[in-house]
């Protein structure tokens, strides 16, 4: 069932709804690694950390509704439900307990490196089939390779 229209061919509209679901699972489990980690955080470096891996959140969360809103314009329906993230995501998974904040950091610095990985894999993707996407990939990309700079410096 089509609600939506896309203008895009159905190659290309099934290139770019892959590229944008598994942007989708991403970006939800990389806020939810970044929370547990911040509840979790403990050490010399809590309170910066801590803050840090809110900004994390923020952004992930912000970019997920991004992507999931894209992929409803081009009419498919986003799938951001646990069970959906959990068997599909790029990031690793996290430690239980209490994280020391330079194993915090570590855990950040790994997880966003996951995903920047797999976001420029689909920068590359959707650069012929829909730029408008490509366009979105980009801009997280940069925000997600921000993080990641700032949280390798953390343990530099």
């Amino acid at each position: 069932m089509y609600v939506v229209k896309s203008p895009l061919s159905d190659a290309d509209l099934k290139t770019v709804a892959e590229a944008l679901q598994g942007a989708l699972v991403d970006l939800v489990d990389l806020s939810l690694v970044a929370k547990q980690v911040h509840w979790n955080v403990v050490g010399p470096r809590f309170r910066s950390v801590h803050l840090q891996l809110d900004e994390v959140v923020d952004i992930a969360r912000l970019h997920s509704d991004t992507v999931a809103e894209r992929a409803s314009t081009l009419g498919v329906p986003p799938d951001g439900r646990a069970a959906t993230v959990a068997s599909s995501s790029g990031v690793g998974p996290t430690p239980e307990g209490w994280i020391k904040d330079a194993d915090a950091v570590r855990t950040l610095v790994e997880a966003l490196g996951a995903v920047i990985t797999r976001m420029r894999e689909r920068v590359a993707a959707t650069g012929d089939p829909d730029p408008v996407s490509q366009d979105i990939f980009i801009g997280i990309t940069a925000d997600l390779e921000k993080h990641h700079w700032m949280f390798q410096a953390e343990n530099g």
